[in-house]
């Protein structure tokens, strides 16, 4: 699958995830989530080139989309998904909570979604 393919199942499965959850359905988000946490790994595989392919994400329509993405970018781009997580904490909805636990944790330094 090349960088971009795994992007689009990054974005399709985090939103199919949370409509799931939105129907109360969290066998079938376990199951998205599974999916889209595989194809983060593949990324993060890829090394830098992994990363710099999931910032398009910034970017999505949704924010349950962008707010995975810079959760996981936090310590690559700082900056910059420090923005998308905090604006995405003003949004509402699961990718509001998604960001603002993101951040503490960021904060608290406890994140480990892409470590050093």
């Amino acid at each position: 699958m090349t960088l971009q393919e795994l992007v689009e199942q990054v974005a399709k499965h985090v939103a199919a995830q949370t409509d799931a959850i939105h129907r109360g359905d969290p066998r079938t988000g376990n199951k998205h989530a599974r999916k889209y946490g595989a194809a983060l790994d593949q990324l993060m595989a890829h090394g830098d080139a992994g990363r710099d392919a999931l910032l398009v994400l910034f970017k999505h329509e949704r924010t349950d989309v962008r707010a995975a993405a810079a959760a996981q970018l936090l310590r690559y781009r700082t900056e910059e998904a420090t923005a998308v997580l905090e604006m995405a904490a003003k949004e509402g909805g699961i990718g509001a909570i998604d960001a603002i636990m993101a951040l503490k944790h960021w904060r608290e330094g406890t994140w480990s979604l892409d470590p050093a």
